[in-house]
C-alpha cells in the first residue's frame, strides 16, 4: 500500500504558562528526512533537568495519557552504558533500549534508540539544555527515523511528554 503524504511539518501547542517562562511543549517533524525537533522552556534550573532526563523519573514524565505510559527505567548513566525503557503503549506491552554515547551533565546528553528486539538502524535523541532567566531551555533533536509513520506518532510522544515534564518540575515548588 502507498501512502502519500502532503504534510511535512506539524506544530501542536500545549499551552501552559509559568512564572513568565513560556512553557508549552512544542515539536516539529519532518517525515521523509526522519527527524523531529522539539522544545519547551522548563520552570527549573539545569541541574535539575538533567536529573530529569537521566534518572528514575523518566517514568513520570515519559508518558502519553491513553497512548503510552512508561513504568520502568533503567540506566548505567557513563558514555557506553545502556539504558532500557519499558511500560504499555497502546494496550500492548513495550520496550526501548540504547545507549549512551554523549554525557556532559548538564548540558547536553545524546543516547541511541531503537525497540527492544527490533530491526536496525536505531535512531538518536540527543538533548541541549540551556539555562535561561528563570529556568531552562530543554531542545530535543531526534533523528535517524526510517518510517514516516513512526516519526509523526514520535513527535506527539515527545510533545505530550514535555508537557509531563513541565508539570513534574513545576510540582517541585
Amino acid at each position: 500500500m502507498l501512502v502519500k503524504y502532503q504534510l511535512k511539518y506539524t506544530f501542536i501547542p500545549v499551552a501552559m504558562m509559568s512564572e513568565g517562562l513560556d512553557t508549552r511543549a512544542r515539536a516539529v517533524y519532518d517525515g521523509p528526512a526522519g527527524r523531529i525537533l522539539a522544545s519547551v522552556d522548563l520552570p527549573a534550573g539545569p541541574e535539575r533537568v538533567f536529573r530529569a532526563l537521566t534518572g528514575a523519573e523518566v517514568t513520570r514524565w515519559w508518558v502519553n495519557p491513553g497512548v503510552f505510559d512508561t513504568r520502568e527505567w533503567k540506566a548505567d548513566l557513563r558514555v557506553g552504558g545502556h539504558w532500557r525503557a519499558s511500560g504499555v503503549g497502546r494496550g500492548q506491552p513495550y520496550a526501548l533500549e540504547g545507549e549512551f554515547m554523549v554525557l556532559e551533565d548538564p548540558r547536553k546528553l545524546v543516547h541511541s534508540w531503537r525497540s527492544v528486539g527490533g530491526p536496525p538502524p536505531d535512531s538518536t535523541v540527543t538533548y541541549l539544555v540551556d539555562s535561561v532567566p528563570r529556568g531552562t531551555h530543554l531542545t530535543i533533536r531526534h533523528e535517524g527515523f526510517k518510517d514516516p509513520v513512526a516519526c509523526i506518532r514520535t513527535c506527539r510522544g515527545w510533545e505530550t511528554s514535555l508537557a509531563e515534564l513541565v508539570n513534574l518540575l513545576s510540582s517541585d515548588k
